[in-house]
């Protein structure tokens, strides 16, 4: 395809969805980034759009009263053409269509404190090292899943202050394929502040939700597009239940399997249970959830059992160290963990979610998936920082591990 039959694509594109990212650019037409980042700087010099970080905005006066005249080509020629370009788009991509994950959560700006131990009540102690980046369960799954070869579509809210742009470097850098990055103008962007102790990597987190926890049913309604060509929907709770529910609700209703991780846990979680495919509490959110204390395979039966009880379908319970328990159906499965040197156990969640989130999309049976999910999260642990997510072919390695077991 010739650059100005591309600038004509895109510009008709612009006027039917108002903004496009780079990176949604490169996939339609098979095309670099660096490609389209020149292209989209071409046609914001010729006044037809507004570029933005990662993207580009249409200009909708210039694009009505010029496009017609500047490119001699009537809008439904050239949609024909963008769809004709789609379809070839779709055969080259096929494999990656087919297992699109959508994901709404956070994003968070961790601030971590590296310490040999927690304090105690009213005590200050030194740390060793502090780390400031991106983080938030729903950019942390997200992170996971794109690096286990699906395509993947994230969605968030951020503030208006210095932390938006890092949330937009972040995900632009990422091998995330598209993102929509709402901006609240009152609520600053969410933040977590994480003590991780060193000789273990256990940590304790206080978060501050800010714009997650304020994302609007009518953004909600609006990615009812990217809910519909996903396979798997995946969310958490730390945007507004409000939102989340309502999306848990579309995405199923839109024919997509969805994924609720119930963390953090609120009472109101039995709510969304209609819409929830897999249910992946924590030994915590399990007991909350079950009021039945979860510390052993044992116990979280009963608590699975519980759970089911009041409305939930698959479940799966993470509980560290000692791996994973499945309730599918009537049946119960015990996924061992895998022999891991942790460094930071703060995302091992997010990594375990985020990979099992992947491996459903890509049609493996659900004790095929937490398999993948606990070897993806057994690797996340000996990496340093929440949204540092390992690669797929090491990935696959540390899998044959259950193989020999």
């Amino acid at each position: 395809m010739f650059s100005k039959e591309r600038h004509r694509e895109i510009l008709v594109y612009l006027n039917k969805h108002e903004r496009v990212t780079v990176n949604q650019l490169a996939i339609l037409f098979y095309v670099s980034k660096e490609t389209i980042r020149n292209d989209l700087n071409i046609l914001a010099k010729q006044g037809f759009v507004q570029r933005c970080h990662g993207g580009a905005i249409i200009l909708r006066r210039v694009f009505h009263t010029q496009l017609v005249n500047d490119f001699g080509t009537s809008i439904v020629k050239v949609l024909n053409q963008v769809n004709m370009q789609r379809k070839i788009t779709r055969k080259r991509k096929i494999k990656i269509m087919k297992n699109k994950v959508c994901i709404l959560g956070s994003f968070n700006v961790d601030i971590i404190a590296k310490v040999d131990r927690f304090p105690k009540s009213g005590e200050s102690i030194l740390a060793s090292n502090t780390i400031i980046g991106p983080g938030g369960k729903g950019a942390n799954q997200a992170m996971a899943a794109s690096k286990c070869q699906v395509q993947v579509h994230f969605v968030g809210k951020v503030g208006k202050d210095h932390f938006s742009q890092m949330a937009r470097d972040h995900l632009s850098s990422s091998d995330i394929s598209s993102f929509t990055l709402y901006q609240d103008e009152e609520y600053k962007t969410g933040s977590a502040i994480i003590y991780v102790s060193q000789p273990a990597g256990e940590n304790m987190i206080a978060i501050h939700s800010g714009a997650n926890q304020h994302i609007t049913e009518s953004e909600v309604s609006s990615i009812a597009s990217e809910m519909a060509d996903a396979k798997i929907f995946l969310t958490q709770l730390e945007n507004n239940f409000e939102a989340t529910h309502k999306a848990l609700m579309m995405a199923s209703q839109l024919g997509a399997k969805t994924i609720l991780n119930p963390a953090p846990y609120s009472a109101r979680t039995i709510e969304c249970l209609p819409w929830v495919d897999y249910l992946t509490p924590n030994e915590t959110e399990a007991s909350m959830m079950s009021g039945i204390e979860v510390n052993d395979i044992d116990s979280a039966k009963k608590a699975a059992q519980a759970i089911r009880a009041i409305g939930a379908k698959d479940i799966i319970i993470t509980m560290g160290s000692q791996g994973a328990l499945i309730y599918e159906g009537s049946k119960f499965t015990h996924i061992p963990a895998l022999k891991a040197l942790s460094v930071d156990t703060t995302g091992a969640g997010d990594a375990f979610n985020g990979a099992f989130a992947a491996a459903i999309a890509q049609e493996q049976s659900l004790i095929s998936a937490a398999k993948f999910a606990s070897a993806f999260a057994s690797l996340a642990v000996e990496r340093e920082g929440a949204s540092s997510m390992p690669e797929y072919q090491n990935v696959l390695s540390r899998l044959a591990q259950y193989e020999r077991k």
